[in-house]
């Protein structure tokens, strides 16, 4: 089979399929009518499903040896509790929620991946299990993973795509190494003693600490961690306090601790313990105590030497050399459970085009893709699966 006009003869179905799955999004674990809709399409393709973590669905495609490699590859299908901005006819038809990380895009494609192997399963040295994964944003994979996802069969090597609106159309990123960072997630309360702001002198301020904690913190990244260590500690919430004129009990600061490298427990380079300590010590000096919640909620996306050299050369081959770009980025996707587990590669399909007003940023409630980059997403799918077999089974 001719792949590129395989998939061009789906298109318009594609197309479709997205616009269906971005008009009625779902958010995480309550992707009720998203799997259901996944599973009727895969078994209309001849193709027993299964759940996994409540709204996951797999299936597995066989090839004409059984006895080969299992290629797992994914697609995940949570919307985001956002109010959508756009004002197309399949903008969000439920009120604050939101496709705005691209999934919508990655079950389409994976759809329409899905049926071309099938129709190419003579041609397959192996066989393939289709995982369209939910809460892709908190922990789905680990999820799917505890209920075994990745045996019977045991799963060799996954492969997954994430349209990406930093990058332009046509383009895609690609390299091995860590791409996507680690990522945890801290409450941090600040305790004093609340009083007059007329007296200050009688209370113990716990919103001048929370100052000096924000302003003071930023020098892990460039002082106590190598410059060459990317590492982001961001402030998302500060809440404290009940009236202007009353020195609050407590300082409540929430946020995140990214980081684009390994670091354990104990590591001197981790910079959630850097945070933890320089915290203490900084409440410390103001009379203050303090406690936390920090939470590991993903590790970072590290693609495999040898998947990565393999979706280069299907890339090369598709775009030519000069589309691809080594690309890494500070957000999180929990594609690193797989990663931890079997050989990985997660791909960045470009979809930045002005005239497709497809240059927002992930997670913006005006997000869209350039409709015109699914295509190549499809086909990177399916040679990527081709050409994994002809190396690996």
């Amino acid at each position: 089979m001719e792949i590129r006009r395989a998939v061009e003869t789906y298109r318009e179905e594609l197309i479709a399929l997205r616009r269906d799955f971005h008009a009625y999004p779902e958010l995480g674990f309550r992707e009720f009518r998203t799997a259901e809709k996944v599973e009727t399409y895969l078994q209309s393709l001849g193709l027993e499903t299964e759940r996994i973590a409540g709204t996951g669905v797999a299936a597995m495609l066989d090839g004409r040896r059984k006895d080969g490699a299992v290629l797992l590859l994914r697609a995940d299908m949570d919307a985001l509790p956002i109010q959508e901005e756009n004002s197309f006819a399949f903008a969000s038809m439920h009120p604050g929620v939101m496709h705005a990380c691209g999934h919508d895009a990655h079950m389409a494609m994976m759809l329409i991946a899905a049926k071309i192997l099938t129709e190419m399963a003579d041609e397959l040295e192996g066989r393939i299990k289709f995982v369209f994964q939910p809460n892709e944003e908190i922990a789905g994979a680990q999820l799917m993973i505890d209920e075994g996802v990745l045996e019977d069969p045991h799963v060799d090597a996954s492969l997954a795509l994430h349209i990406w609106s930093p990058i332009e159309s046509g383009k895609v990123g690609i390299k091995a190494g860590p791409v996507t960072a680690s990522m945890d997630v801290f409450s941090v309360t600040i305790s004093g003693r609340g009083g007059h702001t007329g007296y200050p002198e009688s209370a113990v301020d716990p919103v001048i600490a929370a100052a000096n904690v924000i302003q003071q913190v930023q020098q892990i990244q460039t002082r106590l961690i190598s410059p060459m260590n990317a590492t982001a500690i961001m402030f998302g919430k500060v809440q404290g306090g009940s009236k202007n004129n009353i020195i609050p009990d407590e300082v409540v600061l929430e946020g995140t601790i990214r980081y684009l490298y390994a670091a354990g427990p104990g590591d001197l380079h981790n910079p959630t313990e850097r945070f933890r300590k320089l915290v203490t010590d900084i409440c410390t000096v103001h009379g203050c105590g303090c406690t936390f919640d920090i939470q590991h909620e993903n590790d970072a996306v590290v693609n495999h030497p040898t998947m990565t050299s393999m979706a280069f050369d299907v890339a090369k081959e598709m775009l030519g050399e000069s589309c691809i770009t080594e690309h890494a980025s500070m957000a999180c996707e929990d594609f690193s459970a797989f990663c931890d587990q079997v050989p990985s590669v997660l791909v960045f399909l470009g979809t930045a085009r002005e005239e497709a007003g497809s240059t927002y940023p992930h997670h913006n409630p005006k997000f869209t893709i350039d409709e015109a980059t699914l295509t190549t997403g499809v086909e990177l799918l399916v040679r990527g699966a081709m050409r994994y077999f002809e190396r690996y089974s």
